[in-house]
């Protein structure tokens, strides 16, 4: 794959879809993975649009819980506020980690995933944000 066939807001919206399919059937830890995918998918669409490289650079290449507070910055310097202000309060994926998939699934319930859920939904009206703009 090379980076021109990359493309995030797809990748967000294809993880987001499943994690609602798995949602809606209480498959909450394979939910949780997808929510997170999703919200790591979304947030570097976002930071495309704000000119991030086509050719992802090392410092973003980073699972969720580690480009949030890389993506606080990067939104902060590029007068993105309207894109922070989506996101909810405290830090719900700082505990996510690709690692879960090999937990048990008794590790999560809907009481774990729901926050995640949350996040994930702010970061897909972010990249809805995105669409309006680049289509006015």
């Amino acid at each position: 794959m090379t980076s021109q066939d990359v493309d995030f807001a797809d990748a967000h919206r294809r993880h987001w879809e499943d994690a609602e399919l798995l949602y809606n059937c209480e498959r909450w830890a394979n939910a949780d993975q997808l929510y997170g995918f999703s919200a790591e998918c979304g947030l570097k669409a976002v930071m495309r649009s704000f000119g991030m490289p086509a050719e992802t650079p090392s410092q973003y290449r980073k699972h969720v819980q580690g480009l949030w507070p890389i993506f606080e910055d990067f939104a902060k310097d590029r007068d993105g506020g309207r894109y922070l202000d989506l996101l909810p309060d405290g830090k719900p994926f700082s505990d996510w980690s690709h690692h879960d998939r090999y937990a048990h699934r008794e590790s999560f319930s809907r009481v774990t995933v729901e926050p995640r859920r949350e996040a994930a939904q702010g970061i897909r009206r972010m990249v809805g944000f995105i669409a309006q703009d680049e289509n006015p």
